[in-house]
């Protein structure tokens, strides 16, 4: 497999990186990617990193849940349970401060978060690469021209709310979207952001082993401070952080089936504790191991 090396930070413009941790490929490929610091900002990101031509074979999995919708291994029901209790925290986290208009979701999977705003009195829309995913999504939401396969499909709109729930890691063109994304927000729209944090207790305790690199499918590894720099790059205003704490625990749970495979009950009890101790430790420094970021366009 020929890979690409990245050139440019995304952040600051910065060209040189330097290696900061080589990762496995737990799911697909089973092969080892080098994470890279940028030297000026500290932004993290997987170089060398398939071509764009290549990446989509590295989703190619059963195991990818939230583009099969599958449930086969207990750690799958887990996230399927999880994400079931997720989706209604999310509509409540979007109705403390907008209670209706159009909502766009980017990267909306097979449509269940969709599915759900739309159940609560929201216009929606989706963009979902995958054609497994989109099929299943397109489904679901069961509206015609809701559910499309780039950004480049949506018409001129003023979206009131725009959600990236664990997508922007996967974007290879962080500018380009971001400037597409903010052309297609209404003035005071917001976009609400989650990711992994790499400066997590969870991220520095499993180290190779953290789920939450999950190379190559994972382009870009943020920081608060990192990710903060790029949305300000494009004018676009913090407005709160908050943590999403069930995923210390989900994130734990498939770092101890990377690092420990045979002994499973007591990779269990081992996740909860160190999921535990993340949450608890974030209390103090607020690096939760997933957090969302709540941006407004000015």
């Amino acid at each position: 497999m020929s890979l690409v090396s990245l050139q440019k930070c995304p952040v600051c413009q910065g060209t040189t990186f330097e290696d900061r941790i080589r990762c496995k490929d737990h799911t697909t490929s089973q092969e080892t990617f080098t994470i890279a610091s940028c030297t000026n900002c500290g932004l993290l990101a997987t170089t060398p990193r398939p071509s764009s031509e290549n990446l989509n074979q590295y989703y190619l999995s059963t195991a990818y849940v939230s583009h099969s919708g599958g449930s086969k291994s207990i750690i799958d029901r887990i996230y399927l349970l999880a994400r079931k209790r997720t989706l209604k925290w999310k509509n409540k986290l979007i109705s403390k401060i907008k209670t209706s208009g159009l909502l766009l979701d980017y990267g909306c999977g097979t449509g269940e978060f969709l599915y759900q705003m739309k159940h609560d009195n929201w216009n929606v829309m989706g963009v979902e690469p995958s054609p497994q995913a989109r099929s299943k999504a397109n489904h679901l939401i069961a509206t015609p021209n809701t559910i499309f396969p780039s950004l480049d499909e949506l018409s001129r709109t003023e979206c009131d709310v725009i959600t990236m729930w664990h997508v922007l890691e996967h974007v290879e063109n962080l500018d380009t979207t971001l400037a597409t994304i903010k052309k297609l927000l209404k003035n005071d729209g917001l976009i609400f952001v989650a990711v992994p944090n790499h400066e997590s207790y969870d991220a520095n305790h499993y180290q190779q082993y953290w789920a939450g690199y999950d190379v190559p499918r994972h382009l870009w590894h943020f920081s608060f401070l990192t990710i903060e720099k790029l949305f300000k790059k494009h004018d676009l205003q913090l407005r709160q952080t908050i943590p999403m704490k069930l995923d210390a625990y989900y994130v734990s749970l498939l770092s101890e089936k990377y690092k420990n495979p045979k002994n499973k009950l007591l990779s269990y009890l081992r996740a909860c504790w160190y999921g535990f101790l993340s949450n608890r430790k974030a209390k103090h420094n607020d690096n939760h191991s997933s957090i969302i970021y709540v941006f407004q366009h000015p």
